[in-house]
């Protein structure tokens, strides 16, 4: 439950939903498995688990939520080799070629027949609302994954006004300041980098497990290229890969948090996601405000 990425939107306008009653509103949406020819489907399910039916999950005044996807695994090769197997077929009974055309059609038979008997694969998408703060966390890679969870819950709720976040210094900018200077206080570099030339097409450097400050990043600075992702520590609690797009990456809970997590006496499972959700949700309440004064605040604009 631990989230390992984010992205960051702010609500436009107030978030009026109750756990309660955002759970009846998704439950409108609630996840079905594929039927008959779906390549796909997509559902809300407990965030907590199966072992609770609620599909939001608040805690402290935020609210989790969970977005499934189960798509139908059918390989290309497989098509490729029964549309083969019976066009092989045709030409032999009819003494004839078969054409592309035909070889469409026979395709498409074969994707109709096979696909109610394909394997299924699922992931999980998981988010939380934070109404008080104004804040929506998306635990995704890239925006564009996490606009699909948005999407569903846009439709799900008819309406769900909220942008990305937007800061008032360029991000590349900021990061770059970072190895050239100096880190706010509360931030610590890490061992990872990616520089880019600011340019079309520029040369692009990547570092790992390497010095930071070291002769060889600096001269790649001096040479005009910028920090596009760069490794941090804050406070001895996250680590993470900031990155020029304002995502967040490969986020870490260290030591400090997880042994506060492991202190608390669970009693089930429910109470284990209840009781992270809690600490991940406090921390990142005081990391997301720290990261985007980082940038120079928000652009309201």
């Amino acid at each position: 439950m631990w989230f390992r990425n984010l992205q960051l939107y702010r609500l436009i306008e107030k978030f009026e939903y109750s756990p309660e009653s955002l759970h009846t509103a998704l439950s409108e949406r609630v996840f079905k498995p594929c039927a008959g020819l779906d390549n796909y489907s997509m559902g809300w399910v407990s965030p907590a688990g199966r072992e609770t039916t609620q599909l939001a999950h608040g805690c402290n005044g935020r609210m989790m939520v969970c977005l499934r996807r189960e798509d139908r695994i059918l390989p290309a090769t497989v098509v490729r080799e029964h549309v083969e197997e019976k066009a092989e077929a045709i030409a032999l009974a009819e003494s004839r070629p078969v054409g592309r055309k035909e070889k469409q059609q026979l395709k498409e038979e074969v994707i109709v027949d096979l696909l109610p008997r394909a394997f299924t694969r699922s992931t999980h998408m998981f988010a939380y609302i934070d109404p008080v703060e104004r804040w929506v966390v998306v635990d995704a890679g890239t925006a564009k994954k996490a606009e699909e969870l948005l999407s569903a819950l846009r439709e799900t709720l008819g309406s769900l006004r909220l942008k990305p976040l937007a800061v008032n210094n360029a991000p590349a900018s900021v990061l770059t300041g970072w190895l050239e200077n100096a880190l706010p206080a509360g931030f610590e570099l890490g061992d990872e980098c990616e520089l880019k030339e600011p340019v079309d097409q520029g040369g692009v450097m990547r570092g790992r497990r390497m010095d930071l400050a070291s002769a060889e990043v600096k001269s790649h600075l001096d040479a005009g290229m910028q920090v596009s992702k760069l490794a941090i520590e804050w406070q001895e609690r996250i680590g993470c890969i900031l990155c020029d797009d304002l995502g967040i990456r490969r986020l870490r809970f260290l030591d400090l948090v997880m042994q506060e997590a492991a202190d608390v006496d669970a009693e089930d499972a429910v109470a284990r996601i209840d009781a992270d959700f809690a600490l991940m949700g406090m921390e990142l309440a005081r990391f997301i405000p720290a990261v985007v004064e980082a940038y120079g605040g928000l652009d309201e604009d």
